[in-house]
């Protein structure tokens, strides 16, 4: 199988079918369109699918011959963002028809580079062996996220995934190149939103309120000086306050205080010591300010880390497939967060990197931001890339023998 070829053969299909989602975004829990448009296209390339409430689509492709089997995945969320009609050049090829909401993140060219794979694949059975699970995933973004229902859906009907493969678009990756990453790929992240209950008072006679604006301020200076005094110099651990919400007027001392942020991670032991950390200190510190505190939201979302024996022949394999010159060496971690990583703690896997950068056509935007846009030629690559693994692995079967899985449970318990 020529898979180069092949990738290009298909690229009016990449191309228009992430168009087309581009122009018809859904926000998380609210795919439904979106499942049924990728579960007519797979019906239609004679791959049968399975939807999961709350979760999301699984196509299952059978060689008929017996082998491994391996996980695809993409996710299918936008984002409740107004599209700039621009990008860094000028006008878009395509912008959102729904008004705020935008694929913004590049879960288009997601799911349109993992239909793609999944129709060349269907169409060369005879060339593979072993069964392929195609992954959709709900709500990766915001909210009751997808991956949940969906892990648990293969345990509890003991579907068995030998390994799995993943990638996301990156908007300063030049188009035509992937990265692909040993350990740690992506960072890990908490998400806190913490409510903070004082008494209000006057601001003439601040001795007789509670304030949660002082609390909160020592909360703040605390979790500073722990970052400086616990993370090694050679890891890295960031946090930032992305929302202070708490009173209106000069003179009144409110009663209730929101603050809510994020902490980044390049290992797990990092991040959920910032977590424990961070509660006793908000404990702490309310009690001494005669205020009490509600976590609204408390999530830990780990670090993805890829599996050396699954970078070994990824690598590889792109290199024989596509050139060496696909393969960029020098591409670095990204501290933005994946759910993927629930999934690569389960089963051994690779997630990499697919470059969308493109000058010429003005990408290069920041993702989450109303200008990003994609290199629709990096599309091509990604697909022949995600291809040149997941055949090499059905053939090859790599022993994995660094990886220790995780306990399902224990892992979604972080997050929900």
């Amino acid at each position: 199988m020529n898979i180069l070829e092949l990738a290009r053969y298909e690229k009016n299909l990449v191309v228009g079918l992430r168009r087309y989602f581009h122009e018809n975004p859904e926000l998380s829990q609210k795919e439904f369109k979106t499942m049924d448009f990728i579960e007519k296209k797979l019906n239609g390339w004679g791959i049968k699918t399975i939807r999961i409430p709350h979760g999301g689509i699984f196509g299952v492709l059978d060689s008929g011959k017996p082998g491994w089997t391996m996980l695809m995945r993409a996710d299918i969320d936008a984002l409740p963002i107004d599209e700039d009609s621009c990008n860094l050049k000028g006008k878009k090829i395509c912008v959102s028809k729904n008004a705020g909401v935008m694929h913004a993140c590049g879960h288009d060219g997601h799911m349109a580079m993992l239909l793609t794979e999944a129709k060349i694949l269907a169409e060369h059975k005879e060339e593979w062996e072993g069964k392929i699970i195609l992954m959709f995933e709900e709500a990766e973004e915001m909210g009751e996220r997808g991956i949940a229902p969906l892990l648990r859906y293969l345990r509890d009907n003991r579907i068995h995934v030998d390994a799995c493969f993943g990638t996301h678009v990156k908007w300063d990756l030049s188009a035509g190149k992937v990265g692909i990453l040993y350990g740690s790929v992506m960072a890990g992240a908490y998400f806190f939103r913490v409510k903070i209950h004082g008494k209000s008072g006057h601001g003439s006679r601040p001795d007789m309120a509670h304030s949660p604006i002082e609390c909160f301020v020592t909360i703040a200076n605390e979790l500073r000086a722990y970052r400086m005094r616990a993370v090694a110099p050679e890891e890295s651990l960031t946090y930032s306050f992305g929302c202070v919400e708490g009173g209106h007027e000069p003179n009144i001392i409110p009663e209730e205080l929101t603050f809510a942020g994020t902490a980044r991670c390049t290992k797990n032991e990092d991040g959920l010591s910032f977590r424990t950390v961070m509660k006793e200190i908000i404990e702490h510190t309310c009690r001494m300010y005669e205020c009490t505190a509600e976590f609204v939201e408390d999530q830990y979302f780990p670090v993805t880390v890829n599996t050396r024996e699954c970078v070994d022949l990824a690598r590889k394999a792109v290199r024989e497939n596509c050139g060496t010159g696909a393969l960029d060496p020098n591409c670095p971690m990204w501290m933005a967060t994946e759910t993927f990583s629930i999934t690569e703690s389960i089963y051994p896997g690779v997630f990499f990197f697919t470059g969308i950068y493109d000058e010429t056509v003005g990408s290069g935007s920041g993702h989450h931001t109303p200008a990003f846009d994609i290199g629709e030629k990096g599309l091509v690559t990604g697909v022949a890339a995600a291809l040149s693994f997941v055949l090499a692995a059905l053939k090859e079967k790599p022993k994995c023998n660094s990886f220790q899985p995780a306990d399902l449970e224990s892992m979604l318990k972080l997050i929900e």
